[in-house]
C-alpha cells in the first residue's frame, strides 16, 4: 500500500479524498471595462474579468503502477492497445486497405512492451460529479457585450476570433 492512499478495490490503491480536476476551454481572455459602452458612462461601475470556460470533475482517483499486479498488468495493457489503436486510426489515418495497417503492441516483442509497461502509471478517474461554466460577457448588458464582440473581432488572431463568436452564440443563448 502507498502511504497516503485508501485501498477501496483490492490491490488497486486510491486517493483518501475525492479529486478534483479542471478542464479549461481552448480560448479565454481578459476583457477590458472599456468595452462596457453601456454600463459605463451610464453608472461607472465596471471593473476588468475574464471570459473563460471550463468543465470541473470530481471524482475518485486509482492508481495502476505495479504491472505485476493482476489489475494494474490488465489495466494498463488495455490503455496501451486502446490508445494505439485510437491514435493510430484516428490521428494518424491508418485504417488499413488503400491506407497502411495500423502499428499495433503487438508489432512489438512482447518482452519490450512487458519492461515498457513498469514504467507507466496510470490512473482511472471514477467520476462522480461533472459541472461546467462558461463566463463569456452573456450576463452583461446587450450595448456591452455587443461591444465586447466587436473589441474581440477587431483584435482579430484565432483568440480574438473565438472570443468574438463564444459572446455572441452564449449572448443569444442567455437572450433566448
Amino acid at each position: 500500500m502507498v502511504e497516503g492512499f485508501d485501498d477501496k478495490k483490492p490491490d488497486v490503491p486510491s486517493l483518501e479524498n475525492d479529486l478534483l480536476v479542471v478542464f479549461n476551454a481552448k480560448h479565454d481572455h481578459y476583457v477590458t471595462p472599456k468595452h462596457y459602452v453601456e454600463t459605463k458612462p451610464d453608472t461607472g461601475k465596471v471593473v476588468p474579468t475574464w471570459n473563460y470556460s471550463a468543465v470541473q470533475i470530481y471524482g475518485k482517483l486509482f492508481l495502476y503502477y505495479d504491472s505485476k499486479t493482476p489489475e494494474a498488468d490488465t489495466f494498463l495493457a488495455k490503455q496501451i492497445r486502446d490508445l494505439s489503436n485510437h491514435t493510430e486510426r484516428s490521428i494518424m489515418g491508418y485504417t488499413g486497405g488503400e491506407r497502411p495497417r495500423p502499428w499495433a503492441v503487438e508489432d512489438a516483442p512482447e518482452r519490450y512492451i512487458e519492461l515498457m509497461q513498469r514504467n507507466i502509471v496510470g490512473i482511472e478517474i471514477r467520476i462522480e460529479k461533472i459541472q461546467g461554466k462558461f463566463k463569456m460577457s452573456q450576463e452583461m448588458k446587450p450595448g456591452d457585450r455587443e461591444n465586447v464582440v466587436v473589441g474581440f473581432a477587431r483584435m482579430g488572431g484565432e483568440n480574438g476570433e473565438a472570443i468574438s463568436t463564444l459572446v455572441k452564440e452564449r449572448g443569444a443563448l442567455n437572450d433566448a
